[in-house]
């Protein structure tokens, strides 16, 4: 007959030790995320004149924002939006009305 194993017993955990939070005291975040500010409705309506191969500019505050790009696909959705290729070489999905058409940029 085999012997039985024994039962392996853990430390208790290091989180065990810790002090209770103080009573009445509501547990708020270290970090807070940041919050849309103001939403857009025209957003859903996109921007005419963007397709594929087309030399943009991203505008807004965003990632890349003022950066010359080339539309490289469109996406599907809600909120028309494209895939565009930086000058860096970086790809980002961008919202139609965040981008603007380059004229004569070359």
């Amino acid at each position: 007959m085999p012997a039985r194993k024994r039962k392996v017993n853990y430390p208790p955990a290091r989180t065990a030790t810790r002090p209770a939070p103080a009573a009445g005291a509501s547990p708020e975040p270290k970090y807070l995320r940041p919050t849309v500010v103001e939403i857009d409705p025209t957003a859903a309506l996109g921007r005419t004149g963007i397709g594929l191969g087309v030399r943009v500019r991203i505008i807004g505050s965003g990632l890349y924002s003022g950066e010359l790009a080339v539309v490289e696909g469109v996406v599907g959705g809600v909120i028309p939006a494209v895939l565009v290729r930086t000058e860096a070489g970086r790809t980002r999905r961008v919202r139609t009305i965040d981008l603007e058409p380059v004229v004569g940029a070359g």
